[in-house]
């Protein structure tokens, strides 16, 4: 399989304005047939549908599109997927060389295309404890978030937030976290239940830069695969085979090369 897909002009921090919170579900979501393959009902975890425009200004892709950059991450989508299926594989870490590379855009774009398939539903935990920012893209401050709930202090339920986009949740960080290298290094349990509790449901997890800190590095053996999300004209040739390194042949899953110039021909 192709291990580099190219992606398109993706990248931006613009925050989602416009946002609510208006109910809860529970991550134990229930399921009913719906017209157009299952539907998911939330019970508990909190419901925050984002603005389409909203999500249009930060860049987020609900996988329906059919301009260039949906469509490319349809591509990345379905190669990854492909993987996954075949090697028996549910978490994946999405990281960069450095920071500004696009690796969390990225990772949010992609699970949603992951929810868009009907076959899997898609979790994304913002474990970027040095610069959490997941929520922002959907414009929402959390008031609880994943560290509340390894430390015992929420349930589940009480920190997973659904967007308004069906089969797609994350679990957010709301600020930085000290000593998060020592703390990413005890969570081989927690990588372990969000595994094994869906056996449909692909888990990703945005760390730090892989060579800005080594929160990402102790982190990888946790997890199935690897991502790394680099970007063209930015990224150091060095930093690539340096990371390339530090992941190992056996867990990566590909390479995106992010703000690429070449584009995916018309159809």
């Amino acid at each position: 399989m192709e291990r580099i897909v190219k992606t398109l002009q993706l990248a931006s921090h613009e925050r989602a304005p416009g946002s609510e919170v208006v109910g809860f579900a529970d991550d134990d979501a229930k399921l009913r047939p719906a017209a157009d393959g299952v539907e998911i009902r939330y019970t508990q975890t909190r419901v925050l549908p984002v603005p389409p425009a909203a999500l249009e200004r930060s860049r987020v892709l609900t996988g329906h599109g059919q301009d260039p950059a949906s469509r490319a991450y349809k591509v990345l989508r379905t190669q990854m997927l492909q993987r996954l299926v075949a090697e028996d594989w549910q978490t994946i870490a999405v990281v960069s060389p450095a920071a500004g590379e696009g690796k969390t855009l990225t990772a949010i774009n992609l699970g949603l295309g992951f929810a868009s398939t009907q076959s899997h539903t898609a979790l994304l935990v913002d474990l970027d404890w040095h610069q959490p920012s997941v929520h922002a893209y959907f414009g929402f401050t959390p008031e609880h978030d994943v560290c509340d709930y390894l430390r015992g202090e929420q349930p589940l339920g009480a920190v997973l937030v659904n967007p308004g986009v069906p089969r797609f949740c994350f679990l957010p960080c709301g600020r930085p976290v000290a000593g998060s290298s020592e703390r990413l290094l005890g969570l081989s349990g927690f990588v372990r239940e969000l595994k094994t509790r869906y056996r449909n449901r692909i888990v990703l997890f945005d760390l730090p830069p892989l060579l800005a800190t080594d929160d990402a590095l102790g982190f990888l053996p946790f997890v199935d695969c690897a991502l790394l999300v680099v970007e063209e004209g930015r990224t150091r040739r060095d930093d690539i085979a340096r990371s390339l390194e530090l992941i190992g042949p056996d867990r990566l899953v590909g390479t995106v090369m992010n703000k690429s110039r070449q584009r995916l021909p018309g159809y």
